[in-house]
């Protein structure tokens, strides 16, 4: 059995208050106008759910660098928010007047402040009470104050995916460009690495996961600007559903921004991997407004899988953004071996709860294994190439 001290996670869903850190680099002369696109910002976050406070700063050494901080009863609830098009469109104003950005994201582990009320452990992925809404699933109560349970260990690795749309008929050719693309540069510099890059395919929506040692926006610009990358993207505009100019940084700020679909979970049992290990995908549609509470679900399911040593699991990356809930997986053997535990709901009433919070439920609810096989084909995504840095000496 995997110890807590061996086992490698992250997560959104610890039950503990999120700060959230942003760092500004300013245009030379644009203080005054920043100030009022802030407070414009700052009234319409103020009304958000989650939302506890912020703070607007600015650096005693350089006047151009500026901080903002805020503070979120929860990570469900900011994601909520950051990922909504109305983010989208409220800081649009703030491209005029920013020349760089870079946002940090925490739990609250210790605080010297009177004693909040930690969550406990076995409260982290519990499911609400038949009946509630699954915003109640997701975030609880209201009452905050809580701290992230214990400290997590980590592997030094940061995940990230990016989703998009090519024009029905064009699978195919899309798939072909990005399967023979030439991998950039994997070193990006002394303290930023490119580690390993999944392309998956389910139907017409691409998704391209990302794990980089080190700093993730140093590592997505680096390959931004990297000839061969720049080839494909052109190659394949013609096919997106969603228009795009890559030479106007509005319209390219505004796609990857859509397109961003962030890692909610993460869990690994933190051991040697297996020769036979195989990396799959699995694209779950959720109900709208219930794509955090799926992925809760299914965070819930791999906390247990890694710590069982029969289970085929080794490591689980979910990732999350409005309706759409993406699992990665690392498995051993075939991926149909136990469709239950391969589709995250193995035990008691899983398999219901899972149709209940699924767009696809009209199709009725899995229960025996030949129906849960039957969805897992449905929900497999095809994998277009997975491309590995090799090990440093």
């Amino acid at each position: 059995m995997t110890t807590l001290s061996e086992r490698i996670s992250q997560s959104a869903f610890d039950g503990s208050r999120l700060r959230v850190v942003l760092l500004l680099d300013l245009y030379d002369g644009a203080q005054n106008q920043f100030l009022e696109v802030y407070e414009h910002l700052r009234k319409q976050v103020s009304s958000v759910p989650g939302h506890i406070r912020d703070e607007l700063c600015q650096s005693i050494e350089n006047p151009s660098q500026w901080l903002i901080t805020s503070e979120w009863e929860s990570a469900p609830r900011f994601l909520a928010w950051v990922n909504s098009e109305e983010h989208v469109a409220s800081v649009q104003p703030l491209h005029g007047c920013v020349r760089d950005t870079r946002s940090l994201r925490f739990s609250v582990l210790r605080e010297t402040a009177k004693d909040p009320v930690p969550v406990p452990a076995s409260a982290v992925f519990s499911l609400s009470p038949p009946g509630s809404s699954p915003e109640a699933a997701v975030f609880g109560d209201r009452s905050g104050g809580r701290l992230q349970v214990a400290p997590r260990r980590g592997d030094g690795v940061v995940r990230h995916a990016l989703t998009f749309t090519v024009k029905p008929g064009s699978e195919p050719v899309v798939a072909e460009l990005l399967a023979g693309y030439t991998s950039p540069q994997a070193q990006v510099d002394a303290n930023t690495r490119l580690r390993r890059t999944s392309l998956f395919m389910h139907g017409n929506r691409v998704v391209r996961a990302v794990e980089v040692e080190g700093d993730l926006l140093a590592a997505l610009r680096h390959v931004a600007q990297q000839p061969e990358v720049q080839a494909l993207e052109e190659a394949i505009n013609p096919y997106l559903e969603q228009d795009r100019d890559l030479s106007d940084p509005g319209s390219a700020r505004m796609f990857f921004t859509r397109a961003a679909l962030p890692a909610v979970h993460h869990v690994a049992g933190g051991g040697r991997e297996h020769a036979d290990v195989r990396r799959h995908a699995l694209f779950y549609p959720a109900k709208s407004g219930c794509g955090m509470a799926l992925a809760r679900l299914l965070a819930g399911q791999d906390e247990a899988a890694v710590d069982d040593p029969a289970n085929p699991i080794e490591a689980s990356t979910l990732f999350q953004r409005d309706d759409i809930v993406v699992r990665l997986l690392d498995m051993r053997g075939p991926l149909d071996a136990r469709p239950a535990v391969t589709l995250g709901v193995e035990g008691g009433h899983k398999a219901a709860v899972l149709a209940r919070l699924l767009d696809s439920a009209k199709d009725g609810v899995p229960t025996t294994d030949q129906e849960l096989s039957r969805f897992l084909a449905r929900s497999e995504m095809r994998l277009i190439t997975d491309r590995r840095t090799p090990d440093r000496a």
